[in-house]
């Protein structure tokens, strides 16, 4: 199952510290690990014995598929070791997460900057690992003492303990803004050029022509008032060209009714046709 946003037409982004799942409890966690992994390019999973074994063959392989929503290939590539310091024999520097102090003298960082110095030893040639603890309990002290330096989370210190796969997450998308800039992936369109004073103060005149004929300016001694409200009020929306068109043609279709097909205008005549206010007043053209 692939959600909104998935296009695999395009380039898949790979590489990154290795995500180190130390006997990782549940398989739905480590599902949803690997999803988090490929929203932000990482593809080293490592599992350091899992508590039932893997790759899953029973039930739960399909409940793990399921919440990796599309990230089967790194499922289906994981590496699995029996002990921490198998999984992390090969690399040069590995993080360890943890949301309690250890008294191990460790730096300790959060994820953005930790990240910041992993995607520059990764662009040098090294190999870094992130390891993420047990659910229940976290990394033991014997996990933490393997790493280099310790990550942890700015969070409520009333609530500390993240889901597994939510630290990953946090992780992964520091990591993929340290390495591949914050470029977002889509941006907004072009919008029409900003609208001439001029071509606004004609709007506000039939406007303000239109609800005074109208009867909206009452008592007539507020109608000053009125007006500087209703200009202020559109002057705030910065209109665009656009803007302006599409409110004037809005405004003449509640002051003329309905438009009229041209077969209708001929079947009436010129004499039985409704007379435009303004005749400019109908250019209305989509974006």
């Amino acid at each position: 199952m692939t959600g909104a946003g998935t296009d695999k037409t395009r380039p898949m982004i790979a590489g990154g510290p290795a995500i180190v799942l130390v006997r990782p409890q549940l398989a739905v966690n480590i599902g949803m690990c690997a999803r988090a992994m490929a929203n932000f390019g990482l593809d080293d999973l490592r599992l350091v014995a899992p508590r039932e074994g893997w790759p899953r063959s029973d039930a739960h392989r399909e409940t793990a598929y399921a919440a990796a929503a599309g990230a089967v290939h790194l499922l289906e590539g994981a590496k699995v070791f029996e002990t921490v310091e198998e999984a992390i024999a090969d690399l040069q520097f590995v993080w360890a997460t943890t949301a309690r102090e250890r008294g191990q003298g460790k730096r300790v960082l959060p994820p953005g900057p930790a990240m910041s110095e992993s995607a520059a030893g990764l662009a040098s040639g090294q190999k870094h690992a992130i390891l993420f603890g047990p659910e229940r309990t976290g990394l033991d002290n014997h996990d933490v003492a393997l790493a280099d330096g310790i990550i942890t989370f700015p969070v409520n210190p009333a609530y500390a303990s993240l889901n597994l796969a939510q630290a990953v997450l946090l992780t992964g998308y520091e990591y993929f803004r340290a390495s591949q800039g914050e470029a977002l992936p889509f941006v907004a369109p072009d919008r029409s050029p900003p609208a001439e004073r001029g071509m606004i103060l004609s709007f506000f005149d039939y406007l303000e022509t239109a609800l005074e004929e109208r009867g909206f300016f009452r008592p007539v001694g507020k109608k000053p008032l009125m007006q500087l409200n209703l200009r202020n009020m559109f002057h705030r929306m910065q209109l665009t060209e656009q803007d302006v068109r599409t409110l004037r043609g809005a405004v003449v279709r509640l002051v003329e009714g309905p438009r009229m097909s041209v077969q209708t205008r001929k079947r009436l005549g010129p004499k039985q046709t409704p007379k435009k206010i303004r005749p400019e007043a109908t250019d209305v053209t989509p974006e």
